[in-house]
This record gives structure tokens, C-alpha cells and sequence, in this order.
């Protein structure tokens, strides 16, 4: 079985889903360094533009709740190419849009339909051979991590060549393209479960009840999305501002730096495979909690400020990745229903992070943001120690 499971899945296969699930992630960041140049279009305040970032995660997590658990369902390949053809009718809204009230409209059809990133994960799970699936899942995770943070980098290049809604433009193109070549290169794959929609909803929840490995990552992963929202949500505004002054162009280079973070993704994938998800877990929430020591300084220290991006997006998504191979050890007949509900805590917790950026950068400026940065990551520690650090993993490893 193993082995008939690894022929669908050829090396090329794995490239081409990692970047699919990159584009397909990236068309919900690509607001993030654009924040005050939005705000300055439509002549509101810095925390209003802020909605922008929390429509698109809440959206995400809304279509996480309801679209994902399709693919446990429906035949994945159509499900794939239609959810990446609405994500980009999203954007097109947005590129056209006149207003605020189309800029948000957009941005939530897109967050919606864009957690086809999120099929795509744990179908590259399904195809792997289970010796290779937590290094597999790593492979596309890195995609979609190099999504996130490199949709910064694109975006502000674009906006600072065309405008802000060039940057539109360019994503619906591209999730067009996406689209075309996944309906080419993606095999069919019919699920097996005759749950009506509404049970499998349903049994989303019954797997929390039932599961504690679940439910610990679950808010582990909502804490570390929080944290994760928390830096980049404010980035833009504490570097378009004195000292810094810094153009969107110059702005969106940031990502590059966080985009090393991604590097994490395989070799924590490869640990959970060996069995040392727990330790890594621990050493990862400890060092989350240190990245804000240089954080807090970033306004005197551009280093700083560089040296803790990199360590923070190191950390994050080196649990993020292990948390989801943890729980694809779960129930193999279940992996869509599972990402669905570790997903939705983990974009709960981002758009509950964008909320306190925001709030808190208004209120206390660059230090009130690592302020609350590191207490979400303390907390964090605090989970996992009362978890058991780690004891509730020991049959799926």
C-alpha cells in the first residue's frame, strides 16, 4: 500500500503542490505592508486598515470550518481547481474596488476560498508513503510558508511599482494560472465517507472530544498563529514611521528575512517522523519567547529587529508543521476534518492577534506589541507545560 501510495506522488508533484499551496496562501497576506498606504487611500486610521488583515483571517478560518471537511467528502482534484477559480474572483473584487466596504468584501471572499491551501496539505499527506508523510508535509508547509511571507516582498514591490491594487491584479492572474495547471497535473482522488455535510461538520467537534492530541495542538497552534500576527500586523506601520520611513517596497523586503523562518518547516517534519515532536515542541515555545527580547528594541536596533523576525519565524513554524504532522497520525480517513479544526483555532488565533496588534500599537506603540507578543508566547510555555509537555503525542509517534 505504502508503495502504491508513493507512485502518485513523484518528487515533481510534491514541487508543484508546495508552490500551488504558496500562491494560493500568499493572495491573503498581500495587504500586510500595504496597510498605511490603504489607509491613506481611503482616508482612515491605521487601525481601521487593520480590518483588512482580520476580514482575511477570519474569512480563512470560516472556510476552514466549512469548505475543508469537503474534501473528506467530494472528489478532491474538482474541489481544488473551483476553490482556487473563486479565490481569485476574490481578488479581482478587490483590484476593482472603489471603497473600503469592496476592499473588505473582497478580501473575505478570498480568505473563504483560499484555504484550498489547506486541502492540498493533507493530500499530499494521503499520496506519501506513511514513513515519508511528516517529511512530505513539511515539503508543502514550507510552500505555503514561503507563501505567507513572501507575499510581503511581492506586494510591496508591485504596489511600489503600479499602486496598491496592482498587487491584485498580479494575484488573481496568478491563482488563474495556479488553477490550470493544478486541473493538469493533480490526480483524481474519490473519498470513501458517506457522512451527509451537516454530520461531517459535526464530527469535526466529536474529534476534539475524542482526541486530546488534537485539542492541546489546537490551541498550541492558535497561540503561535497569535504571536505570529502580532509582529507582522504592525511591522508595516512601526517601519513606515520615524526613524525608519521606509517605503512599501522597502517594507515588503522584510519577508525575505522572515521567509527564512520557512526553512524550518521540512527538518521539523523529519523530526516528528523520528519521534521527537514533544522535545521540539518545548525548544520551539522557548525560543518563541526569547525572539522578543530583540523585538522589544527594534525601534533603535534595525539588527535587532531582523535578528528576532528570523528566530521567531523560525520557531513558529517549525510547531506549526510538527503540531500537523502529530495530528496526521491521527485518523488517516479523517486528515481533512482534523486540518480543518487545528486551521480553524490556528486562524482564530491569528485574527485575535491582528486585533491586539493593532489595538495595542495605537494604545502603547512598538513596545505595548512586544509586550503582548511575549506574554501570548509565555502563555504558550504554559500550555504545553500543563499538557504534559508533550505526553498526550506518545501514540502517534
Amino acid at each position: 500500500m505504502a508503495q502504491a501510495q508513493s507512485a502518485k506522488l513523484s518528487p515533481g508533484l510534491v514541487i508543484m503542490m508546495s508552490i500551488a499551496t504558496g500562491v494560493a496562501v500568499a493572495s491573503n497576506y498581500y495587504a500586510q505592508p500595504l496597510l498605511h498606504t490603504i489607509a491613506a487611500r481611503f482616508g482612515i486610521s491605521n487601525g481601521s486598515a487593520g480590518l483588512v488583515v482580520t476580514v482575511a483571517q477570519l474569512g480563512y478560518a470560516l472556510g476552514l470550518m466549512l469548505l475543508v471537511p469537503l474534501a473528506d467528502m467530494v472528489e478532491r482534484k474538482r474541489l481544488i481547481v473551483v476553490m482556487t477559480l473563486l479565490s481569485a474572483c476574490g481578488l479581482l473584487i478587490t483590484a476593482t474596488a472603489q471603497s473600503l466596504a469592496f476592499v473588505l468584501i473582497g478580501t473575505a471572499l478570498t480568505g473563504l476560498f483560499s484555504v484550498v491551501s489547506q486541502v492540498l496539505v493533507p493530500f499530499a499527506a494521503t499520496l506519501a508513503a506513511p514513513h515519508e508523510r511528516g517529511k512530505v508535509v513539511g515539503h508543502v508547509m514550507t510552500g505555503l510558508l514561503l507563501g505567507i511571507l513572501l507575499a510581503r516582498t511581492v506586494a510591496g514591490y508591485l504596489s511600489a511599482l503600479g499602486g496598491w491594487q496592482t498587487v491584485y491584479w498580479f494575484g488573481a492572474a496568478l491563482m488563474i494560472v495556479t488553477a490550470a495547471v493544478l486541473g493538469r497535473t493533480l490526480p483524481r482522488h474519490q473519498q470513501t465517507q458517506h457522512l451527509s455535510y451537516p454530520r461531517l461538520l459535526v464530527s469535526i467537534l466529536s474529534l476534539f472530544a475524542a482526541e486530546p492530541v488534537l485539542r492541546i495542538r489546537a490551541l498550541l497552534g492558535a497561540i503561535i498563529f497569535a504571536v505570529f500576527s502580532v509582529l507582522w500586523t504592525s511591522i508595516s506601520f512601526l517601519l513606515a514611521a520615524a526613524p525608519f520611513n521606509y517605503s512599501d517596497g522597502t517594507i515588503g523586503l522584510f519577508g525575505l528575512v522572515g521567509a527564512a523562518g520557512a526553512m524550518a518547516a521540512s527538518h521539523a517534519g523529519r523530526l516528528a517522523d523520528r519521534g521527537h515532536a514533544g522535545r521540539s515542541t518545548t525548544i520551539g515555545l522557548a525560543l518563541l519567547l526569547l525572539s522578543w527580547l530583540p523585538l522589544l528594541f527594534a525601534k533603535s536596533s534595525l539588527l535587532g529587529l531582523i535578528a528576532g523576525i528570523l528566530l521567531l519565524d523560525l520557531m513558529v513554524q517549525a510547531i506549526h508543521v510538527t503540531n500537523l504532522s502529530v495530528i496526521n497520525h491521527l485518523h488517516p480517513d479523517s486528515r481533512n476534518r482534523l486540518t480543518a479544526g487545528y486551521m480553524t483555532c490556528y486562524f482564530i488565533g491569528g485574527a485575535c492577534g491582528s486585533v491586539l496588534s493593532t489595538s495595542m500599537y495605537g494604545y502603547a506603540g512598538w513596545f505595548g506589541v512586544s509586550m503582548t507578543g511575549a506574554e501570548l508566547s509565555a502563555a504558550g510555555l504554559l500550555v504545553w507545560w500543563f499538557a504534559g509537555a508533550g505526553k498526550t503525542d506518545s501514540r502517534t509517534n
